[in-house]
Parts: C-alpha cells; structure tokens; sequence
C-alpha cells in the first residue's frame, strides 16, 4: 500500500466521530492505576495496547452497544476477576469479551481470478533471481552472522479467531500471562475491526500469503528458520549456478547453522517411560535468539517469558542437520519412539489437545505440536497442525533405515497413522480450509508435501511399498496437486504464493508448462524488497494466540523463492 493509503485511513480514524466507550473508557479505571492482584495483566495493557501511538489510533474507536451501563459493568467486572482472583474461572471472565468478539467480521483472503499466462520466462531470467536470492541470503548472513527472521503483530486477529475459540484458549492454555494478553488483545481487535483504525491496521493485499507490514517487526534466530535456511543454501549448491567462493560461503553458513539448530538448541525431554531424549527448543537460551534488549523484554511483557521444545522445530531441525550430512550422535536418535508418546489415540489421548482451535478435522493418528521440558511446563497447552505432521514424515523418510523404521512394527504404525490423519484430511478436502490449520496456510501445506513426498520417492520400491501399501500418498498428491492448480494459480498470487505454488508442483510431478505463472510472477516482482532485498517480508507462518502473529522476512522470501525455483529448474530439466 502506498504513503497515500496510509495517510488516508490514518486521517479517517483520527477524524471519526466516537459512538460509544472506547478500549480506554473501558480499561482505564481497572488496569491504568496501582496494580493489584495479577500484575502482570496491567503491565501488558500499559505496553502492548496502551502505548500513545495505539491510544491516538483508537482514541475515537468506540461500541454503542457499551453506552449500557449494565454491558459496560460487566465487561469490566471481568477484567477485575482477570485481575485479581488467585485462580480465575477463565470461561466467565473471557464470555462477555468472546461476546463482543462475536459482532465483527473477519474473512480470509479471496484474491479475483488471474489471466492465465502460458509464456514462460527465460532460463537466464530464473537463473537470475536464483542468484539474487542466494547473494541476499549470503549477504545478509555475513553482515549479521546468521540468517534474521522477523515476528509481526496484526492486532486485527485471525479469521478464524472468534468468540468460541478465545474461550478455548482461555481454558486450554497454561501459562496466565499468555492468558492475559489472549484476553485484552482480542478485547483490543473488537473496537479496532470495529472502526475505521481497521483499514491502518488491515490493509488490503494481493494474494493470500500476508506482507508484515513496517514498522513492527521483532528480528530473532530459531533452528525452525535456520533449518530451512539450510535447506535453501543446499539447494543452491545443487543448482550448480554458485561460483566456488559462493560455494564455500554456503557450505560455512549451513555448518553454523547446523550447529546451531543440534547443539545451542539442544533441550533434553521425557519420553514414554521416562526414556530421555535430545530434542530441539523453539527458542535457544539467551543471547543466541538475537532479540535486541528491548525486545527481549517486550517478549516477557507480553506473556511470552517460557519456551518450551516442539515437534516441528525437533523434526525439521534434524532433517536439514541430516541433508547436510551431519553425523552428531542425536540424528541416531529413533525419535519416532518419542513423537508416539504424542501421537492421538482416539478415545484416549486426545485430552493432550487442550486448544482444539482447529477441532473441525479429526485429529486420530495426529502428533501434537508443544512437548513438556523437565519441569514440566506447558504454557501454550497443546494444539495439533497438520503440517507439523507432514515434517515428521519428511524427517522419518531421510531416517529410514538409521531409525530401522521398517523392522520395528511400532514405528512403522506410527508413520501409518499419521498417513492415516493426512489421508482424511484430503479425502474431506479440509486441507484447503484454513480453519484447519494453526500455524500455517493451505498453500504451505501443499508445498510442504510436496516436499515430502520427494523424499519418500527416493526411497527405494520395497520400502514404499511398506510405508504405504494402499497409495495413499497418490491420493493425497492428486488431491493437493487439484488445489494448487485449480485454485492458488488460478487467481493473482504473489510472491511467497508463487514459490510455495513451485515447490508443490515441482515435487508432485506437474508438467513443468504449469509452472509458467508461478514463474512469470517471481520474475516480474523482483526488486520489490527494495534496499532490504529481492522481494518483501510474507507470512510464512502465524500463531492464532494471543493475536495474529505472523513470521517470515526478506530473507524468507528468497530462501523460499529460491527453493521454489531450483524444484523447478530441476524439473525443467528432466532430473
């Protein structure tokens, strides 16, 4: 959006006439003066909501409905429960803020169709971008000594986030400061959607993938980012287009990186039984997240003060560290005996989801994202993700015969299970709706099968066979090959849209001629990033709680497009 979008919609909600109580008519009185009770719940309105720039922005955001005095008197009789009892009934303090949660309305995005274009650009063209990008990636990892990602807040919330869903969190997740900030960030998205601050906070995009919008962008390092930066940088290497100083610049990068995601990242965890095991943490300890002094300290304001471990980061981790030939002792890890004690049973382990946000898709033979650390925390609770599994699959295909997956009968059930959970999902087509995803997008999940079905085509025939004896992967290739054809590219895609559309094309088989608008728009877009890179920052995943977050980055975008791109030169090629 341009300076004069801007400038208009900031002009329309400094200039709208205020029709009832505002966020800080309601709050004031019970979160601005001494704290009392919890402090944490004042400490986070005084700086996430109640910040002068967000106070000048919503000063004339205001609900007639809260001209009642009896509403308004409950809504704040809440936020003192939520304050100042020791053991809050979570349900009744977030009903009448999950209430108002319910008036507004929030939908995805629904790009217009696109003109088909069949011309493809030249190879010189593509070559090109591959080496922008990897320059970009190259470049910024040696002014910075790693590989940034950026988090961004959209206050507006998610979609899919409504009233129903803030009172699962509420009484789903652990930790109360992460309950807290759920419960005034979504009180905060009522009055912004609800008024004209909606167009500064929201504006419109092409595509589906969202750009993270300046300036509120927190840089920080995770071995989840860096393990598909690795992956990146050795899919330039293969492209064969890196001189041999870009060559050993990569190889140096992705030996950090490694190290990094194995090593500084390690975090020791309970299995089943009480079999320990090595697993990867979402965030490393200080100073290795590379957060500034003021973020990190915005981080423990907003309820974000205990990181626990997850599946997803554990498994990608390992299988970058395993692309890149690492031989560390935790790759021989069968970390399938571990992704078990996680896996949902139907009727009997399905209590470990406690914020069942995407409870929409049956979750049997699913693994659940957030794994206990030694004390036993858990302050997100539990969700599970769809294409979380996807990665463990990755990672268990690349470790086949290292885990004897195939002579253990119970891993082997265990990866038929989880066939199982992604084989329904596309069977009822809820792959394609978003609401089914927690972190990610429908695209990305098409791209991360693709990227696993590759790596279970490089398994030998008898092991596929065993692996998948009903051809449920066909199934589910023909299935997500449909959506990406017949409906991310039949409408205007961006970037980050495009490269995703590659990678699931590229992988799956598609006749290379499809590729040409996926193609077509990553040629055309070059140089959008300006003086920060190739391309801008795009959604690459998201949290739902406390608001929407998004996570991604210039250097994302060109980790991402040049995957993209080397799956389909590849291709192109025949190989």
């Amino acid at each position: 959006m341009s300076f004069h979008y801007f400038a208009g919609a900031a002009c329309r909600a400094l200039t709208a006439r205020k029709d009832g109580p505002s966020l800080y008519d309601v709050c004031d009185p019970v979160l601005s003066g001494q704290a009392s009770g919890d402090p944490h719940l004042a400490k986070f309105y005084k700086t996430a909501l109640g910040n002068p720039a967000l106070r000048v922005l919503l000063r004339r955001a205001g609900l007639p409905e809260l001209r009642d005095e009896a509403k308004l008197t409950r809504l704040r009789e809440a936020l003192v429960r939520a304050r100042d009892d020791a053991e809050p009934d979570w349900a009744a303090v977030g009903q009448p803020i999950a209430d108002l949660v319910d008036t507004i309305t929030l939908d995805h995005p629904k790009p217009p169709p696109a003109n088909f274009v069949g011309a493809m650009p030249a190879q010189s063209q593509i070559d090109g971008v591959i080496r922008d990008c990897a320059q970009h990636l190259l470049g910024s990892y040696r002014k910075n000594g790693f590989l940034p990602t950026y988090a961004a807040f959209n206050l507006i919330g998610d979609p899919d986030f409504r009233g129903r869903e803030l009172i699962m969190a509420l009484t789903g997740l652990n930790a109360r400061g992460y309950k807290n900030s759920s419960l005034l960030f979504n009180l905060a998205r009522v009055f912004i959607a609800r008024s004209e601050t909606r167009a500064v906070v929201n504006p419109p995009w092409r595509g589906i993938a969202e750009p993270m919008w300046e300036p509120m962008q927190i840089r920080h390092r995770s071995a989840y980012y860096d393990a598909f930066f690795i992956e990146a940088l050795l899919s330039y290497i293969e492209t064969g287009l890196a001189s041999p100083a870009d060559k050993s610049s990569a190889e140096r990068a992705i030996a950090d990186m490694v190290d990094f995601c194995v090593n500084i990242s390690r975090e020791e965890v309970e299995g089943i039984g009480g079999q320990r095991f090595n697993v990867i943490t979402a965030l490393a300890p200080p100073p290795h997240p590379r957060f500034s002094r003021y973020f990190a300290q915005i981080k423990q304001d907003l309820g974000f003060g205990v990181y626990v471990p997850d599946c997803d980061t554990t498994a990608c981790s390992i299988s970058a560290a395993t692309q890149a030939g690492c031989t560390d002792p935790i790759i021989d890890q069968p970390l399938l005996d571990f992704y078990a004690g996680y896996q949902v049973h139907a009727g009997v382990n399905e209590p470990r989801v406690t914020v069942p946000l995407n409870d929409n898709i049956d979750y049997e033979g699913g693994v659940a994202t957030w794994i206990d650390n030694l004390k036993g925390e858990r302050p997100y609770g539990n969700d599970l993700d769809p294409t979380l599994n996807l990665d463990i699959l990755e990672v268990s295909f690349r470790n086949l015969a290292r885990w004897n997956i195939l002579e253990t009968p119970a891993r082997l059930a265990t990866v038929h299970r989880i066939i199982g959970f992604q084989k329904r999902l596309a069977a009822s087509g809820a792959f394609a709706n978003p609401r089914s995803h927690i972190y990610y997008l429908p695209e990305l999940y098409s791209a991360y099968f693709g990227r696993c079905y590759a790596a279970f085509l490089a398994l030998p025939l008898a092991a596929q066979a065993a692996i998948d004896p009903d051809g449920d992967f066909d199934f589910i290739r023909h299935r997500v090959l449909s959506y990406v054809k017949g409906e991310l590219m039949a409408a205007e895609m961006n970037v980050f849209d495009a490269a995703l559309a590659l990678i699931a094309l590229g992988h799956l088989g598609a006749d290379p001629r499809a590729f040409a608008p996926a193609l077509n728009v990553i040629v055309d877009a070059i140089g959008e990033g300006g003086r920060r890179g190739p391309f801008r920052a795009y959604e690459w995943n998201k949290m739902k709680t406390p608001t929407r977050i998004l996570v991604g980055g210039p250097e994302v975008t060109s980790a991402f497009v040049l995957m993209g791109l080397a799956v389909a030169k590849r291709a192109m090629a025949g190989r």
